[in-house]
């Protein structure tokens, strides 16, 4: 079932940003043999909102995202963007990231890869804001939420254009958790593209647009209040 696209909702308390076109996907698909992941789904993610995908584990939320990321082809349709790469910063469920290194190792290892202006300086910037400045264990050795936390600092690295997001706030605290929402809050406001996957419906009401999917189709796609009013059950 594919998702119609319409213009896209401005929260309130916002002053509208021009809307334009960061990433479009068209009929993305993924099928494993026989078994359906995925559906074929339209997506577009404009500047400056925030699209929320909601639904139980299985769903396809996390295959979408990772075809969104370019990380995992999808078995039929296209993913096109309007910026580079590495404009692209992207989270996964699980964290991606090279468990014999401490999280400075990580942090300069992903910046370079993404051949930033000054890797040692946003390496400084993401640890001091991720809280792990004074953290030289291997990521191994992490705790399960700091891990996250690096997970999603080494996604925010070089303050990109679109951000893909899977669970953020899985392992997270309420305070970072809180914090981690301001901040996504804050990129969008400056025409950053956000798509966040999420289990809790209560996090709907962050977004600008809702998806909700089940068994690798979309069955609602609205706005918040139109999700709330609709009750569905994940």
């Amino acid at each position: 079932m594919a998702i119609l696209e319409g213009g896209a909702p401005v929260r309130e308390g916002r002053p509208p940003v021009a809307q334009q076109v960061l990433l479009s996907a068209r009929s993305v698909a993924r099928r494993y043999g026989r078994r359906v992941a995925l559906e074929p789904t339209d997506l577009d993610v404009h500047t400056g909102e925030i699209v929320v995908l909601v639904g139980p584990n299985g769903a396809g939320k996390s295959t979408l995202l990772a075809i969104l990321a370019g990380v995992l082809p999808p078995s039929s349709g296209i993913v096109t963007t309007a910026i580079p790469p590495a404009a692209i910063g992207w989270a996964p469920q699980r964290p991606a990231q090279y468990r014999r290194l401490s999280a400075r190792e990580n942090l300069f290892l992903f910046a370079r890869l993404q051949n930033l202006a000054d890797p040692a300086a946003a390496t400084a910037q993401m640890l001091a804001e991720a809280g792990l400045a004074d953290e030289d264990l291997p990521s191994a050795q992490l705790s399960v939420g700091n891990q996250q936390r690096l997970n999603l600092a080494i996604g925010f690295l070089g303050e990109p254009r679109i951000l893909l997001l899977d669970e953020p706030t899985a392992s997270l605290d309420p305070a970072h958790a809180r914090a981690l929402w301001e901040r996504v809050a804050r990129m969008s406001a400056t025409g950053a593209g956000v798509v966040v996957a999420t289990h809790l419906p209560s996090d709907t009401a962050r977004g600008d647009r809702v998806l909700m999917l089940e068994e690798g189709r979309v069955v609602f796609a609205g706005s918040p209040a139109e999700y709330a009013a609709a009750e569905p059950v994940p």
